[in-house]
This record gives C-alpha cells, sequence and structure tokens, in this order.
C-alpha cells in the first residue's frame, strides 16, 4: 500500500476515535479538530518508521502526546474567571457598576436595594453600600460562593430593569 493511500485508509478509519481523545482532553472542539489533524500529519511523515500492525495504538500515541504539548504550551489562553476577568480589566473603563453609582446618591441606591426581596436586597446592599467582595459577602452569611454569585447576579438583573424603569 502507498503512503497516500495508506494515510487516507488511516483517517477514514481513525478520524472519530483521534478526534474525540484530542476533545476530551482539550475540551474545545475547535483545538481537538486541529491537533487530531496535527496529528496525521505527524503520522504521515513518520510512516515509514512504524509498524503496521499497532497502528491504533500508534495514532492514540501521538494523538496524545499532541493533546499534552497543547496543554503544556504557553500559546494556550487562559480564561480568567469572572472575579479575575473584573479585577483585571477595573482600571479600564468605567464599569457599569460605577456609572451607575456616580448617576445616583447611595440613598437611591439604598433606597432601590433595599426595594428587592431577600436574599437579593442585603446583598446588593453588602455589595453596593458597603463595598464587600461576594467572598465576604459569602462568608459573612455563611453561604456558598457560587449561591453568592448566582444571587448577586440576578440582584445586579432586578437592579438594572428597575432602573431602566425609573429612568423613563
Amino acid at each position: 500500500m502507498q503512503n497516500h493511500t495508506y494515510i487516507e485508509y488511516l483517517i477514514s478509519t481513525y478520524q472519530r476515535l483521534i478526534y474525540s481523545i484530542c476533545l476530551k482532553t482539550t475540551r474545545d472542539a475547535f483545538e481537538a479538530e486541529d491537533l487530531a489533524q496535527e496529528t496525521f500529519i505527524s503520522a504521515y511523515k513518520n510512516l515509514d518508521t512504524f509498524d503496521k500492525t499497532y497502528e491504533k495504538a500508534w495514532l492514540c500515541k501521538i494523538a496524545t502526546n499532541k493533546c499534552l504539548d497543547y496543554l503544556k504550551s504557553t500559546k494556550r489562553r487562559v480564561v480568567a474567571t469572572p472575579d479575575e476577568f473584573f479585577t483585571q480589566n477595573a482600571a479600564l473603563d468605567p464599569s457599569p457598576e460605577e456609572l451607575f453609582l456616580s448617576k445616583v446618591s447611595q440613598n437611591d441606591i439604598f433606597k432601590l436595594c433595599n426595594n428587592l426581596s431577600p436574599p437579593y436586597n442585603e446583598i446588593s446592599i453588602e455589595y453596593f453600600i458597603n463595598g464587600l467582595s461576594l467572598t465576604e459577602i459569602s462568608i459573612k452569611y455563611n453561604r456558598p460562593y457560587k449561591t453568592t454569585q448566582t444571587q448577586f447576579y440576578r440582584a445586579r438583573s432586578q437592579l438594572k430593569k428597575i432602573y431602566k424603569e425609573v429612568d423613563k
């Protein structure tokens, strides 16, 4: 079998397997496609040096190594958590909260926050009035951080709706 024909056979036979290995490792469909393609390119370049009786294991090993190299690479993009994102970008433009706070007095903000139902009112007051972080609020009220975060996002959404109605 010629190399060109043999690589076509390998691709048609193992394409889904190699892609699934890359997808499970990277959890990124686009990167998985690229890594699967790199796997077959590497296999093509080295067809003369391997035992064809172990083709499946050989391709899986190449794919695994490609994925591990990807995960170790410095090119890999690091996605910031929501808190890190807002902290990193705090020095740039004013946040929506800062714009909101600059337009409305503390007393008005307190009234708006206090009109929310529990627990949204207490979280919004702690955040907007008292200046506590979500972590500090979750500790203060003995709640899981994710619960506090979800409640804060809902409170903020409710405040936006109220403010839009008041602003009309």
